[in-house]
């Protein structure tokens, strides 16, 4: 009778780790030996660990990630990739988050930057980041149409898009872009220049970035709050990584 008012107790304040392993511990005898410090430190661990996984799992949701089982660990060094693994450790690491730069990832259709984009993304998750992935169309959709709707709603999007601790922008500058749009994505780097990170995923270097952002002065402000501080990392092969792995995980973009 007891045990059921202390587990509906922990139940109403939301403490199902330490209801769960309290339940365990009134029902297994072995545990009757132990001191109380002890048993309680059980609990506090389980209660502990489930909401950190709680929470990696939300953090993982809201970056809709293209590919969430995407990891480091799962990334390939095959020789004709010519990745440097240090280099993609000490990305996986966060620094670059905590230092507040950038990634570019170039190389042709298949090469996997997809997959490294969310690999270093959900990496970031783990670290407590927040993150979130988008392809560009689908952005500048979003904003053009808010920015149309005239109800408050491109501010709030802007915001959210700004203020996230890693964005990974997906097919960036596949096609040229209008004033417009060129106008949205140098508001949105201005705001994250300096104070949050990005990862650009591009099949174009940043040497032909000018041409598809319009020329002009407004793509020499974005390119420069986006290069300078970025880490550039090419990703090709004799193999791209749909013909190595047919329908095998790391066959993104």
């Amino acid at each position: 009778m007891l045990n059921e008012h202390v587990l509906s107790k922990l139940q109403e304040m939301n403490l199902g780790g330490m209801a769960e392993a309290f339940k365990e511990q009134s029902l297994n005898r072995e545990y009757q030996s132990m001191r109380f410090e002890d048993r309680f430190s059980l609990l506090v661990d389980l209660e502990y660990s489930r909401r950190k996984s709680n929470h990696l799992n939300r953090l993982i949701k809201n970056a809709t990630f293209s590919d969430s089982k995407a990891s480091i660990e799962d990334i390939e060094y095959h020789e004709d990739r010519r990745l440097k693994k240090e280099l993609i450790l000490k990305l996986g690491s966060g620094l670059y988050i905590q230092d507040h730069h950038n990634i570019i990832l170039k190389g042709p259709t298949g090469s996997g930057k997809t997959f490294m984009a969310c690999a270093l993304g959900v990496s970031a998750c783990r670290q407590q980041y927040k993150v979130k992935y988008v392809r560009l169309p689908e952005l500048l959709d979003e904003l053009s149409l808010a920015k149309l709707a005239a109800d408050g709603s491109y501010r709030k999007i802007i915001k959210k898009y700004t203020k996230t601790d890693l964005l990974i922008l997906d097919e960036w500058l596949l096609t040229d872009l209008s004033k417009e749009e060129a106008n949205i994505l140098l508001e949105i780097t201005e705001a994250r220049h300096k104070t949050v990170s990005t990862i650009y995923c591009s099949q174009i270097d940043p040497s032909g970035w000018h041409i598809k952002l319009g020329n002009g002065t407004m793509a020499e402000a974005i390119l420069d709050r986006i290069v300078h501080d970025s880490y550039q990392l090419l990703l090709d092969g004799d193999i791209s990584m749909r013909e190595r792995h047919g329908l095998g995980r790391e066959v993104e973009e």
